[in-house]
């Protein structure tokens, strides 16, 4: 089985990555896909950029910074994994690794929303993927504080 595990290299990437991990400790016969999905560069920043390849390295740079502590969390464990950077709009974008990596899976996190703010917040790229993804969601809860 394949899974995308995008991170973004904050507590809840990692407690995600962990709770990964117990899958395979449990059994689960599984790959990752390690992504991260950067935000295009602005306009301004294209438009001021000397060189726009600089803007792209710099993303890149960051999106492996990001990905870094879920990276030594996976292959520390010995599972296999790759890494994917992308930019745009999130749940667009993990659409389409979905596909280009031939999915199975996502298993990503879920802030702990109350109900007006679920509400108010119910385009968040997990309910996008939920309504929108040809695989199947799984939402990780956050730790409890």
């Amino acid at each position: 089985m394949k899974i995308l595990l995008p991170v973004d290299g904050t507590e809840l990437s990692l407690h995600e990555t962990r709770f990964a991990l117990q899958l395979v400790q449990s059994g689960l016969k599984a790959s990752f896909v390690l992504a991260n999905v950067q935000e295009p560069a602005s306009f301004y920043e294209i438009i001021t950029a000397q060189n726009p390849a600089l803007i792209e390295d710099a993303a890149m740079e960051a999106a492996d910074d990001l990905m870094a502590p879920s990276a030594r969390l996976l292959r520390d464990a010995g599972v296999p994994f790759e890494t994917a950077v992308v930019s745009g709009d999130p749940a667009q974008a993990m659409r389409e690794l979905i596909e280009m990596h031939r999915c199975d899976m996502v298993l990503m996190g879920s802030r702990a929303l109350g109900p007006i703010r679920r509400l108010l917040e119910s385009a968040s790229v997990s309910r996008q993927l939920i309504d929108d993804s040809p695989v199947p969601v799984l939402l990780v809860k956050p730790p409890q504080g």
